[in-house]
């Protein structure tokens, strides 16, 4: 816990998130939020943890971009629902190294994002923590008569399409870690994908909006994400690795890597894009609807087949023949149980 103490930490940042929408009769201040509510609540929770999402020191994240990180990465999730975002509350597990700036900083990262997508921070909590973590609470809301699209929607005969570029965030990755050396224009690219994600809200809701069967955002890679789609709605999504969005940072990255730029799109996570099937009929208004929404495009990689209740949930080719691929997953030791007594 910085110097100062819990309480004088949280007066601090109290004082940042003092902006009030007019939906929010009581924020900060006290035990919980209040809000005047819409009919249909989407909530969503998720982690950074320091040493597995982000490593922070020169050349690699800042405190203000692990805020930042942490925010974006949550409403990634609100974005693959095609919920219009609302609130936000943040539990800052701080190590003995931190500082009372390094938390302001933080909370100065999730408040830049926060502010720019017009969420409001209402709260949260201040522990002590062996290595830095940052856990994000998000709401979304949705009124009656709008869509909310989930994974369990895809249906035989849609397109699968990702939005933006796949692998720039492993490609900014890799650069931090001195596995390759990108170019500068190439470097400032993959390492704002890596350290500051921006969740597209805007484009799944106008997804949502145009017609969307399913959504998910692509935090573990391609690899694995396709494959949930997949499974939730028993079929399998057949993707084609040679049509990914790959960008110059990534072809640049895979070539020092020895590995096809394919690779490192679908393989590498954080991207925090949007894998979408769509019915085919729906393909104009999909990317009509993401020109209005901004501009951003969408590549349509391949189509849903099945029925399939079992397996993977998803099949990759390249010039015709099957790959196998792997996202990121996490793992754990379990500790081992007791010893039974010989005899």
């Amino acid at each position: 816990m910085p110097p100062g103490g819990e309480l004088a930490l949280i007066e601090a940042i109290a004082g940042r998130l003092s902006a009030r929408r007019q939906d929010v009769i009581v924020g900060v201040g006290d035990d919980a939020a209040v809000l005047r509510a819409a009919p249909v609540c989407i909530t969503s929770v998720d982690a950074v943890v320091e040493g597995v999402h982000f490593q922070l020191g020169e050349g690699r994240s800042s405190h203000a971009d692990v805020g930042f990180k942490a925010l974006g990465s949550a409403l990634s999730d609100i974005a693959a629902m095609g919920a219009r975002q609302g609130e936000a509350y943040i539990v800052l597990g701080l190590s003995p190294a931190t500082t009372h700036t390094q938390a302001l900083a933080v909370i100065d990262g999730a408040l830049e994002l926060a502010q720019a997508t017009g969420v409001s921070l209402l709260g949260g909590d201040v522990v002590t923590a062996q290595a830095l973590f940052v856990c994000v609470t998000v709401v979304g809301w949705a009124q009656l008569q709008d869509p909310i699209v989930y994974r369990s929607g895809a249906r035989p005969g849609d397109l699968v399409g990702v939005t933006g570029e796949l692998g720039l965030a492993g490609a900014g990755l890799a650069h931090m870690q001195g596995s390759v050396e990108l170019s500068a224009a190439n470097a400032a690219k993959a390492l704002e994908r890596s350290l500051r994600p921006l969740p597209r809200l805007l484009e799944g809701r106008a997804l949502a909006q145009a017609g969307a069967s399913a959504l998910v955002d692509i935090s573990d890679g391609l690899a694995a994400d396709a494959g949930h789609i997949g499974r939730a709605s028993g079929v399998s999504l057949e993707i084609d690795l040679g049509s990914l969005p790959t960008p110059p940072a990534v072809r640049e990255a895979a070539r020092q890597l020895k590995a096809p730029p394919w690779q490192l799109a679908a393989s590498a996570g954080e991207d925090y894009e949007l894998c979408a099937c769509v019915p085919a009929s729906r393909r104009s208004a999909a990317e009509r609807a993401l020109r209005d929404a901004g501009g951003t495009s969408i590549t349509w990689i391949g189509e849903v087949a099945g029925p399939a209740q079992r397996g993977p949930g998803v099949a990759f080719t390249i010039d015709g023949r099957q790959v196998r691929l792997a996202g990121f997953e996490h793992r754990w030791q379990e500790a081992p149980g007791p010893r039974r007594r010989r005899r």
